[in-house]
């Protein structure tokens, strides 16, 4: 399969890349040529309608993974550039590319979303956990960022339901190079991290070899099936101490892995 991965020069592109060549042909398109060789690349703005539509000429699915100004789920700090920025790349910039791709007869991909979609400081659910479904977990981030984030999956479902769109957003925490993921979990054993609160709040990073599994999962899932969004946690959580994995575990084959690296 030829998967395109939108942004795919940044961070999350960069530690998914490798993995996913195993299996499929990558190409990227970015404003930046992506950091391994030999990766097919189309230069150019996500808010370029002709880059856009160059950039999904031959392939069979896609993987949305821009991000500009990100925030964390609990603060409200704003200015008008993070405004700007936010609304148009997580908004128009994503809607543009989902219009562009069905009209090519492209209806399968994952949006890169994130756990900033929720407030971070949330009272837990009724089974403990903070983020317990889905489906019922309220998309009440106080942050722009998550805000369009948010807004961003709504217009996800909105392809899936009038244009038949197979479309998955992986709900996202904390990607970590192995290096530093290892010496977060080591030297916050509690998880947590500050936020601008007397407490702080937890954050469960994910090992970026566990990140891919979960793309690689997402890519196979939507290929199934036609009109259909589905949302999904994807946090190094374990114990599932405050996320629920089950829908990842039965829609992806998913579930956190590299703790294992903390016994060796």
């Amino acid at each position: 399969m030829k998967v395109l991965l939108i942004g795919g020069a940044g961070r999350v592109g960069t530690f998914v890349t490798p993995y996913l060549r195993k299996q499929h042909d990558v190409r990227v398109l970015d404003l930046q040529p992506p950091k391994h060789d030999g990766v097919e690349f189309v230069e150019g703005s996500v808010l370029d309608p002709e880059a856009v539509r160059r950039a999904l000429d031959g392939v069979n699915s896609f993987i949305w993974m821009v991000m500009r100004r990100g925030q964390g789920g609990s603060v409200t700090t704003q200015d008008v550039p993070t405004i700007l920025d936010n609304y148009d790349v997580n908004c128009k910039a994503l809607h543009l590319l989902l219009y562009t791709a069905q009209a090519a007869g492209v209806r399968r991909g994952v949006y890169t979303s994130t756990m900033s979609v929720h407030y971070r400081l949330r009272a837990p659910a009724r089974g403990g956990r903070r983020y317990e479904q889905e489906e019922l977990t309220a998309l009440d981030t106080p942050s722009v960022y998550g805000l369009t984030k948010g807004f961003g999956e709504l217009i996800c479902q909105y392809f899936a339901r009038w244009f038949d769109m197979n479309l998955i957003a992986l709900r996202i925490t904390g990607p970590r190079e192995r290096e530093n993921w290892l010496k977060e979990r080591r030297d916050r054993p509690d998880r947590v991290y500050a936020d601008g609160t007397p407490q702080g709040s937890k954050i469960f990073v994910t090992d970026e070899e566990d990140l891919p599994g979960a793309y690689l999962g997402a890519l196979e899932a939507v290929q199934t099936g036609h009109g259909r969004f589905d949302a999904v946690f994807i946090a190094g959580d374990e114990r599932e101490e405050e996320h629920n994995l089950s829908k990842a575990r039965r829609l992806l084959g998913w579930q956190p892995t590299a703790q294992r690296l903390l016994e060796e």
